[in-house]
């Protein structure tokens, strides 16, 4: 698995890519501190006084109330651009070389600070002498930074106008009331004089100041939500292709193989082809499923690639569910640190019987639930016909328990697509004719119009699985009618291990199971306070989402554990890695209006005309 390269020299290659320089982020803290001082100045009256600034006062013309408008408007500016900075990025370092001279001389103008401007030329010289560490590339386009935008800055400027508006208490007329002055910060913000007075020029500067923050709010919100269009993660035809034939030669090594065709990802090969790592970029983090597809002794090429992708646009680099081996190659090739995530259960086709005590609960199910009337089918995607295929396209996305689909790692996120043929499908049938909760009835008429007369006929439940090489499935869906039995996915999933034989299946994985370990050791016996409490936290997060009730549903059919990891760069990242990978499985998800909404993709021609219809696994996310 080695490259012939030194560790040593992998690891300062690394450390020197991925990670932000220290200029950058100097500069950045530095770019913070001026914007600060900018909207002081552009908020405050002034900070000293001088003859000067008496005189100019006065002065028929005086660009006063311009000057603070134009502080106050590059201060915050300045505020924006310094993350983008940190990052390196070279749009940030154009935006900030032209605003900072413009800040210099509305600092001058306004308060007459000679200091201000030095601060601000004493900024702008760094940035120009390292100009050539701000090298990063854009970012793809994200609608969701327009909305974020909008409502923080448009709760800023409220405060800080609140702010303008009350420091002139002096030559304020009256004593307007909290709720007027909140009035006059609205109506400014849109170039409407409010209900609060002045006495002079101040009502001018006010109004400016507010009209600034106003037009600021508006034309970053409309920039970011029309902005030209940067290239997003997507999967190719030719990146298809090329994925699967390396699957088809090393499809075996990894359980969630299958996963990296799912079109929302992007992928980089390595320099021979031999390995690729397939990505999708959320939040500014580059997350990576699974391990690297392909060749072994490939993987260092196609995970340098990979950091240098994460380099070259400042992105965070990630990779979540990896296995053990791979956690150990990319530990080995980058410098990063590996954290177990948790455990995804495999099922042994060979060493599965329902027999024992231990499979007891399992085998009584099963069987109250063949009395009830239901019988079970597996078969590949390719020997169903397309319209029993688009009734368990339509059947799945109907059943689906959440508003949005969830699935990243360990979902292929479409069903029944013609270049899927190997999938497995296996579905449970409702054949006597009987409703369910209505076995009292069974054979009569009116049980079978009642069962006929649901969309989907006699189709009450649907697992999908992914080919996992040539003798394995890994489980991507379950789905199920609300309205049938208990006990769908165990009769399901008990159909399809005992169906593998027949289609040469020699191993089944099933969900992944988060924090299983913890689970299992803290309600053992002679556990300790702090694994205790830990699994008490962890049931308690389970109110939301499914993390011990997976443990044990997976649990049931005694499978073998391999663990996962997540591998990150440094500690301070996680929670940031951590709110990426939920927003990219599905957990963190909020409607965008419509206008900001990103266009869905056309469909494949491969697909025939097949409408593709989005389908993870809740449970195995």
């Amino acid at each position: 698995m080695s490259s012939g390269v030194p560790e040593h020299s992998r690891v300062r290659r690394i450390l020197r890519g991925p990670r932000p320089e220290a200029v950058p982020a100097l500069i950045a803290r530095a770019c913070t501190l001026v914007g600060v001082l900018d909207i002081a100045a552009g908020v405050f009256p002034r900070f000293r006084h001088s003859r000067m600034h008496r005189m100019a006062e006065v002065l028929p013309g005086s660009l006063g109330p311009f000057a603070a408008a134009m502080s106050l408007s590059v201060g915050i500016l300045l505020l924006l651009l310094a993350h983008g900075l940190r990052r390196r990025k070279r749009r940030a370092w154009r935006s900030a070389t032209a605003l900072l001279p413009v800040g210099a001389v509305a600092e001058y103008v306004y308060r007459h600070s000679v200091i201000g401007v030095l601060i601000a030329l004493a900024l702008l010289l760094p940035l120009v002498l390292h100009r050539g560490q701000f090298d990063a590339l854009p970012d793809p386009r994200s609608r969701w930074r327009a909305l974020a935008n909008f409502v923080l800055m448009g709760a800023g400027s409220l405060g800080l106008g609140l702010i303008i508006v009350s420091v002139h208490r002096h030559r304020m007329v009256g004593n307007p009331s909290l709720s007027a002055r909140i009035e006059h910060v609205l109506y400014g913000m849109f170039g409407v004089e409010g209900p609060v007075d002045y006495t002079g020029n101040t009502s001018w500067t006010v109004a400016f100041s507010l009209g600034a923050l106003g037009l600021l709010t508006a034309v970053t919100t409309v920039y970011l939500a029309f902005r030209p269009e940067h290239p997003a993660a997507r999967l190719t035809e030719e990146d298809e292709v090329r994925l699967r034939a390396l699957l088809e030669k090393h499809g075996s090594r990894d359980s969630l193989g299958h996963f990296a065709l799912r079109r929302d990802k992007a992928v980089v090969f390595s320099p021979s082809g031999k390995a690729a790592v397939t990505y999708r970029v959320v939040s500014g983090v580059m997350l990576a499923s699974g391990d690297p597809i392909g060749d072994v002794e490939a993987w260092p090429g196609a995970i340098e690639r990979f950091m240098d992708e994460a380099r070259a646009h400042s992105w965070t680099p990630a990779v979540m569910g990896c296995s053990e081996t791979g956690g150990e190659v990319w530990t080995r090739e980058t410098g990063l640190d590996a954290l177990e995530l948790g455990d995804e259960a495999v099922v042994d086709v060979a060493d599965f019987s329902l027999s024992g005590r231990a499979m007891r609960n399992v085998r009584q199910m099963v069987k109250r639930i063949e009395r009830a009337g239901y019988e079970t089918r597996v078969r590949r995607v390719r020997d169903l016909g397309e319209g029993e295929l688009e009734r368990i396209r339509r059947a799945a996305e109907d059943w689906r328990g959440t508003d949005t689909e969830r699935g990243f790692s360990m979902a292929l996120g479409r069903i029944g697509d013609p270049t899927d043929g190997d999938c497995l499908i296996a579905t449970a049938h409702r054949v006597d004719g009987v409703a369910p909760g209505a076995s009292g009835r069974a054979g009569t008429g009116e049980g079978r119009a009642e069962a006929e007369a649901g969309p989907y006929g006699d189709l009450k439940a649907v697992l999908h699985f992914v080919p996992w090489g040539t003798d394995g499935v890994s489980l991507d869906l379950m789905r199920r009618d609300r309205s049938a039995d208990p006990g769908m996915n165990e009769l399901l999933i008990v159909a399809a291990l005992r169906a593998a034989p027949k289609f040469g299946i020699e191993r089944v994985s099933l969900n992944f199971a988060m924090f299983r370990s913890a689970l299992a050791r803290g309600e053992k016996i002679g556990a300790g306070p702090v694994l205790r409490a830990w699994r008490g936290l962890l049931v308690f997060l389970s109110r939301w989402f499914q993390i011990e009730s997976l443990y044990k549903f997976n649990a049931k059919f005694q499978p073998r554990w391999e663990p996962r990891f997540v591998v990150y760069a440094s500690s301070r990242d996680l929670p940031r890695i951590g709110l990426a990978a939920m927003q990219a499985e599905g957990f963190v998800n909020l409607p965008l209006p419509r206008f900001l909404r990103r266009p869905a993709p056309a469909p494949r021609p491969s697909s025939h005309g097949a409408a593709e219809h989005g389908m993870s696994a809740t449970s195995r996310a």
